[in-house]
C-alpha cells in the first residue's frame, strides 16, 4: 500500500517504522540501512515535535497544538516528509511537497 507514494514524482524513499521505531517496511531507491536510518531519524523527531506541542500546549492552555499530525525537514536537496509512523524523502526540485504531504496523510490512515 505504501509503494504507490512512490509514483509521486521526486519521492526516492518511503518507509513505515512502529510507535517504538522498529522498521517494519521500505521502498524505494535507497538502501535498507539507510531505509532504518530514516525510520529511526523520523521516529526520534516525532518524539521532538510531540514534546515541544505538549509544552506549548501546556504553557498557552490551547490544546490545539497537539497532537501534531505532521511535519517536514528540508535541506539543499531533499526534504525529509512525515506523517503519523510513515516517512519519505523526496528530491525538492522535482516534489509538490503540499502533493507528498496529501498523500501521506492518506496512507498514514489505513
Amino acid at each position: 500500500m505504501i509503494k504507490r507514494l512512490l509514483a509521486v514524482d521526486g519521492v526516492m524513499a518511503v518507509v513505515l517504522f512502529r510507535d517504538n521505531g522498529d522498521f517494519l517496511e521500505g521502498y524505494g531507491m535507497i538502501g535498507e540501512d539507510q531505509m532504518r536510518s530514516l525510520g529511526g531519524f523520523a521516529h526520534d523527531y516525532k518524539r521532538l515535535v510531540q514534546s515541544s506541542a505538549d509544552q506549548l500546549s501546556m504553557f498557552t492552555q490551547v490544546s490545539a497544538w497537539t497532537p501534531p499530525q505532521g511535519w517536514m525537514v528540508r535541506a539543499q536537496e531533499y526534504t525529509v516528509c512525515s506523517f503519523g509512523n510513515l516517512v519519505c524523502l523526496a528530491q525538492n526540485d522535482e516534489t509538490d511537497l503540499t502533493e507528498v504531504m496529501g498523500e501521506l496523510k492518506e496512507l498514514a490512515h489505513y
